[in-house]
């Protein structure tokens, strides 16, 4: 049978802005990436969805991203490894608190936004962040762009490494991610996103925008949470891929039954 974690972020309400539909969501998907409050967020929120991840039974992992709330963390900054690699451990730092208070253990890390698309070409910038995660806890695993530099920059660390693939974004012919300024960056058609996470994980392969077939290795779908249908399209893809016989098992699990 085939095994494929499916996450989401979550958290990533402020203050008075309420943003998804955590408390909707959170029940259908294995992992919940968390926002640490550079990007969105604020310490009543994370509090919040680290209770709502445990009761859910969802595994927890950090969501750090740049210190742009302005911007949702999706404008590039500037950074240099040594900043980048504080800015990733800070946030860690900061919802293992909440973790650690209701008793659970981290299980990754993924980047967020344009943290996240930088990192992925940018070896020295995901090396830096590789080594911040794993500095200060070597157990956690990345969850990163499948066959990005961040791919490459774990397993020169030792840091453990999951392949993320994203069930309602486009792809370009070197595996990224068709920038959200680009016409066509984001699937609408339901049917056609879960036919094509489908793909991904039964042949590792998936349509890049220009139409040529290009292979993917994933160990993890990330279905986002913010969309009008949301709620109706994490519970369609869910239910389609138990009728493929694909379980839904969370991040580590997975990881296992690659070693």
């Amino acid at each position: 049978m085939y095994k494929v974690d499916l996450n989401c972020d979550l958290g990533e309400s402020f203050g008075a802005y309420k943003l998804g539909l955590d408390e909707e969501i959170i029940s259908y998907v294995s992992s919940a990436n968390i926002a640490c409050g550079f990007h969105a967020a604020d310490p009543l929120v994370m509090d919040h969805t680290v209770k709502l991840a445990r009761t859910a039974g969802a595994n927890i992992g950090a969501h750090p991203g740049f210190p742009d709330l302005v911007g949702f963390g999706r404008r590039n900054i500037n950074v240099s490894p040594k900043e980048a690699k504080a800015m990733v451990q800070y946030q860690i730092g900061a919802l293992d608190a909440f973790c650690r208070a209701q008793g659970i253990k981290m299980q990754h890390v993924k980047p967020h936004g344009a943290l996240y698309n930088m990192a992925g070409k940018d070896l020295k910038l995901a090396e830096a962040i590789c080594q911040g995660i794993y500095e200060v806890n070597s157990e956690l695993i990345l969850l990163a762009l499948a066959g990005s530099e961040m791919i490459k920059a774990a397993e020169n660390i030792g840091l453990k490494v999951a392949r993320e693939a994203f069930a309602d974004r486009a792809y370009e012919e070197d595996g990224s991610l068709v920038a959200r300024t680009k016409e066509g960056a984001m699937i609408t058609d339901e049917a056609v996103a879960i036919k094509r996470v489908i793909k991904m994980i039964k042949e590792n392969k998936v349509t890049a925008i220009t139409g040529k077939d290009i292979p993917i290795k994933v160990d993890s779908i990330c279905v986002h949470g913010d969309g009008a249908k949301a709620l109706e399209f994490v519970k369609k893809i869910r239910l389609s891929l138990e009728a493929e016989n694909i379980e839904i098992v969370p991040l580590y699990k997975v990881l296992l039954d690659t070693l």
